[in-house]
């Protein structure tokens, strides 16, 4: 949802997800569903995912239609726009990005790296994918593969618009990313070379949070942000960032990403507030581990194994924790003077599931996450802001108390490894149901 506190706008923006050109995701997913889900989920700002893809930019073109500066709606939605405020809540912002992955070699290594592109107009998107189709295949993927170092592709994409942001995706995902244990680099500079002081911000990933990367004095410079990388409408906003702006537009969300070595010389009040994390241990690749094997080792299980693994006697595959610890130059729990805090979330639809004993993907935990999300103004507000003693008016006491110990951090964490989804659990296998008459807290 949108606060209005003193003209200061409060809002949740979600850049990175994919469309159903992408591998590996839903068929479901449409202009016109991102902007429904969106409202579902709570988010103000959602990105368009995918736009160097022909048919996706095609379809973006068509369906959507300029608001703010560097913002677009979705055009079933524009009476709203014009009726109301741009404070309008019922109204899902667009904004223009894709994820690209460049497979190269440098320094005699192969290198495999995620990056999430923002772009302020389809003028520049046309730019960018007319440079890109001379060399690459832009029909392939949503995710385009490109044979392009970064540091010569953030130069194409800032040539072409210098408004454009360009993000290291998911920093710490071993395969591909900037930081990744298999093809990546062991600091930003190496990456990028000359291009570094262009590079604001960094995606954390569904297997980290900032507690880990403030671990790393390096990063300091760069903000921290969070984002879904939604391959399906149900994933949207499973990590987000809450922003107060002066003013609702690309420009005012660039500029607060551009400015955090000059927070005490920016007299604008934007600023980004907080993200809202996963929790690092459900993320695929947080412990070391062979999923084909059913091994998963913490990093000082590894370290006892030598990084082997004792069932294959092949390489383990190395996680985000243990690549942090590689790369760290603090100690565990150290939060660096200003930093952005963060909240970690659970999906309601999962506690839902977990009070109810049953699989998330049953119908009564759709039908139940549906109602709340429609009386309680979306998801996110039910998992951050919503008074408690409301789901239990509704007769939901376990629902209730299982918000309540994700707020409060006490959960049960059984962390992933090697591709495989961790699981975070808020109760007890054991655990009884409540009944109306047994006090909550």
């Amino acid at each position: 949802m949108i606060f209005l506190i003193k003209k200061i706008m409060q809002i949740i923006a979600d850049f990175h997800i994919h469309s159903r050109f992408s591998r590996a995701t839903s068929q479901a997913i449409t202009v016109e569903n991102l902007a429904k889900w969106a409202k579902i989920k709570g988010v103000n700002i959602i990105g368009t995912g995918d736009f160097t893809h022909p048919q996706w930019l095609k379809e973006l073109k068509e369906n959507l239609i300029p608001a703010e500066k560097g913002f677009y709606v979705y055009k079933n939605d524009e009476e709203l726009l014009k009726n109301n405020n741009q404070l309008n809540d019922k109204v899902t912002r667009f904004v223009l990005t894709v994820e690209t992955s460049h497979i190269y070699t440098k320094n005699n290594r192969g290198r495999r790296i995620h990056l999430l592109i923002l772009a302020p107009s389809f003028e520049a998107v046309d730019k960018i994918n007319t440079e890109l189709s001379w060399t690459s295949n832009l029909h392939s993927d949503g995710r385009p593969i490109l044979g392009m170092d970064i540091i010569d592709f953030t130069k194409l994409v800032l040539t072409n618009d210098e408004n454009c942001l360009v993000v290291p995706a998911h920093i710490w995902t071993p395969w591909y990313s900037i930081f990744g244990s298999m093809s990546g680099f062991d600091s930003l500079e190496e990456a990028f070379g000359e291009m570094t002081p262009y590079i604001f911000a960094i995606e954390t990933g569904l297997s980290s949070d900032p507690l880990m990367n403030w671990r790393l004095s390096s990063l300091d410079k760069v903000y921290l942000v969070s984002n879904s990388d939604a391959h399906s409408l149900e994933k949207i906003a499973r990590e987000a960032n809450v922003f107060e702006l002066e003013k609702l537009d690309y420009f005012e969300i660039l500029n607060v990403l551009k400015n955090k070595s000059l927070d005490d010389k920016n007299q604008s009040k934007s600023k980004l507030i907080e993200t809202l994390e996963f929790y690092p241990e459900e993320g695929k690749y947080h412990f070391d581990g062979h999923r084909l094997c059913k091994i998963s080792f913490s990093p000082k299980e590894t370290k006892a194994h030598n990084g082997i693994c004792p069932v294959c006697n092949k390489p383990l595959t190395i996680g985000v924790l243990n690549r942090v610890e590689a790369l760290a130059d603090r100690q565990e729990d150290f939060i660096p003077e200003n930093a952005i805090p963060f909240k970690s979330l659970i999906p309601l639809e999962e506690i839902i599931a977990q009070s109810l004993k049953v699989n998330s993907q049953t119908k009564k935990v759709s039908e139940i996450y549906f109602k709340l999300c429609e009386k309680f103004n979306g998801e996110l507000n039910i998992l951050l802001n919503l008074d408690l003693k409301e789901l239990e008016n509704e007769g939901y006491y376990d629902l209730s108390l299982g918000i309540n110990r994700m707020r409060q951090g006490k959960v049960i964490k059984i962390p992933g490894y090697d591709g495989e989804y961790g699981k975070i659990k808020v109760f007890e296998e054991n655990f009884e149901a409540l009944t109306p008459q047994t006090s909550l807290f």
